[in-house]
């Protein structure tokens, strides 16, 4: 397991990134394991390929102990566990392009649930130094693409499938520190061969001086026959999330005090 801190103004930020999440309990005495504790707090029928289930991503206010974290298990936790919203689709899709349906197949008859493993998630919350209000106020992105000296960086991966090679299912966190505050993305990225692609962004960002970061989600998503590209962007998140359309659109401000 490997541990980085870094410390900015008022904010300790600490990322740990660790090997995939085990296939076989290993409990000992009364001490739960980490797959028993997926295994007890998960209502999924299944589980990605590759969960990276002691990442985490933790930003928190020295004083206060409040702060947001990223990680694996509560980004599963807001996967759909009862429903498969694109199954529809996926059948329609397969089927013009001649693509076995075996998949599709099975899902339907022994896993109803969002075997794509999306998630809207935004982050866990912790701590009583906060509070969430609604915003007409707007991360400047433009404002990101200046040139600024790098004091942090750090990319942590959370889960990924590959969707029985039907595709890409990944969930990816990622912070940047500059002089001028900190960023923050957490993504959601998913490619359905023949059928969609499906990008959930959280941008959260914090400008040095001030006591409250802003938080914006956006939901992205286009079937693949609309997609006027190349085949070759598709499978490159930072470059085919500017032809998407935005589905899901919300801001919000976390407060500090």
């Amino acid at each position: 397991m490997k541990t980085l801190e870094y410390s900015f103004q008022d904010w300790t930020i600490t990322t740990t990134k660790s090997h995939i999440l085990p296939s076989k309990c290993s409990c000992h005495e009364d001490i739960q394991c980490t797959v028993c504790r997926y295994s007890n707090e998960l209502t999924l029928p299944s589980l990605p390929d590759m969960i990276f289930s002691d990442n985490i991503l933790k930003i928190e206010h020295k004083d206060l102990k409040s702060g947001i974290f990223f990680n694996a298990l509560n980004a599963l936790k807001k996967v759909n566990d009862k429903q498969d919203d694109i199954k529809v689709a996926i059948s329609k899709a397969w089927s013009r392009a001649n693509v076995s349906a075996s998949l599709e197949v099975t899902h339907e008859v022994s896993n109803p649930f969002d075997w794509t493993f999306t998630t809207d998630y935004q982050g866990t919350l912790f701590g009583d130094g906060l509070q969430i209000a609604p915003t007409d106020k707007s991360i400047d992105l433009n404002k990101l693409k200046e040139k600024e000296t790098i004091l942090f960086f750090d990319e942590i991966h959370l889960y990924e499938d590959e969707l029985a090679d039907h595709g890409c299912s990944s969930c990816t966190v990622k912070i940047r520190v500059m002089p001028s505050g900190f960023f923050v993305l957490h993504r959601l990225y998913l490619r359905v061969d023949e059928v969609l692609i499906r990008i959930n962004d959280t941008r959260l960002y914090y400008e040095r001086g001030n006591n409250s970061m802003i938080r914006e989600y956006t939901s992205r998503e286009s079937k693949t026959e609309d997609l006027t590209v190349p085949r070759v962007i598709w499978g490159n998140p930072n470059e085919i999330v500017n032809y998407l359309p935005v589905i899901v659109s919300k801001c919000d401000e976390l407060i500090f005090s």
